[in-house]
């Protein structure tokens, strides 16, 4: 990357640490004052709050590990493309005032990728850097998290819960009571953060990372199962949630097609083999229908 560019990524990378360091206050608000008396919240919502250390520690701690598992997802793509003497960009972050502070990062890969073998590690290393990275996030935030009464479902945000965070939770709190809910601990929503990356990224299908995996095992005809996939899509943005509506056009925007890999057959090495079965594995952990509860297609309309 020339010298002259390298300022847009650091300016991007600027932008993103304040954006996501500033939802971190309302992730720290909601940590640290949910379930408490409105009277007594009431008396706290001032400019003030945000001159708290707790409040400033916590939005460090989560715009810190999310940045550092988008950075890590982002360095696996990056470090693979440099191992193979492929040419890419270093990584462009997307500052954005969604609840998650970033619309994430990626990088451009500027000359073709034509083995399988490369094409398979740089798609793969990407997702298995970020969920590395997400795991512990995810594990030690949960410590951190609080049990609080029931909160009104008509005030609340609703997160879907991936298979990976279910499972945690039991291990940790077992079985949640009716009249309790779960207030995540900003590290802990730093790495449902890096889940839902995630997932979106292992979708078999394009120009994304899990694209790029199965069309490095299986090859041209993994293109006949892209509408496929794009109907998937489709469907869970009318039943579940309505950003995988986005999703469905972005790749039929961006295109489903490959250029050819060589050799374009042949066996695999069984490291590889066992590593897509993993990185399949880890979709299904990470998966979320819904990431935002009630915010269908059918929602909306109705």
């Amino acid at each position: 990357m020339s010298g002259k560019k390298g300022w847009i990524n650091i300016v991007l990378f600027i932008l993103t640490i304040l954006s996501t360091f500033f939802v971190g206050y309302l992730w720290g608000i909601n940590y640290v004052y949910a379930g408490r008396n409105p009277e007594e919240i009431s008396a706290f919502l001032n400019l003030s709050l945000f001159k708290k250390p707790e409040l400033i520690r916590l939005s460090l701690i989560y715009s810190l590990s999310l940045l550092t598992i988008l950075l890590g997802h982002e360095l696996g793509h990056y470090l693979t493309c440099r191992r193979y003497r492929v040419q890419a960009t270093l990584p462009y972050f997307i500052p954005a005032p969604t609840l998650i502070g970033t619309l994430g990062a990626f990088i451009r890969i500027r000359s073709p990728l034509t083995g399988r073998e490369e094409l398979f590690d740089v798609g793969a290393n990407g997702p298995l850097t970020g969920f590395v990275l997400s795991v512990p996030a995810v594990f030690f935030g949960l410590q951190l998290s609080r049990l609080v009464p029931a909160l009104p479902r008509e005030s609340s945000i609703l997160f879907g819960e991936p298979l990976l965070l279910k499972i945690f939770v039991n291990l940790i709190f077992g079985k949640l009571p009716p009249n309790q809910d779960l207030i995540l601990h900003p590290l802990a929503v730093a790495g449902w953060v890096g889940l839902l990356v995630t997932s979106f990224n292992l979708f078999p299908v394009g120009q994304l990372d899990g694209g790029h995996i199965v069309y490095a095992l299986f090859g041209e005809k993994t293109q006949k199962f892209a509408p496929g996939i794009i109907l998937i899509l489709i469907v869970l943005g009318i039943f579940y949630w309505a950003g995988w509506l986005i999703w469905a056009v972005l790749i039929s925007v961006l295109g489903v097609r490959h250029p050819p890999v060589y050799p374009a057959f042949g066996k695999f090495s069984r490291r590889r083999i066992v590593l897509s079965l993993v990185i399949a594995l880890i979709f299904i952990l990470s998966f979320i229908p819904a990431p935002i509860s009630g915010n269908s297609l059918l929602d909306f309309l109705l």
